[in-house]
């Protein structure tokens, strides 16, 4: 059996790892100028195309700038 403490560093090593792993964008409508938050997105035919976090509804851009933004950021602009 293990030492407790050694389960424990396991444990909270696991978590920080499993934290750290989202990453979010920032993703403005370079045509209109709106900017949406999202966790993933898709390219397909020359389209990027994600689920904007903040209405649900499902996204497709002809034009956009993606940057990856911190989880300040992202929690800030995404509240409801």
């Amino acid at each position: 059996m293990k030492p407790p403490s050694l389960m424990i560093a396991v444990a909270a090593l696991l978590a920080l790892v499993a934290s750290g792993c989202t990453t979010y964008y920032r993703i403005k409508d370079t045509t209109s100028g709106r900017t949406y938050y999202t966790e993933e997105y898709k390219r397909r035919n020359g389209t990027l195309i994600f689920k904007d976090t903040k209405s649900g509804a499902e996204i497709t851009l002809p034009s956009s700038e993606i940057a990856e933004v911190a989880e300040d950021e992202y929690k800030k602009n995404t509240a409801k």
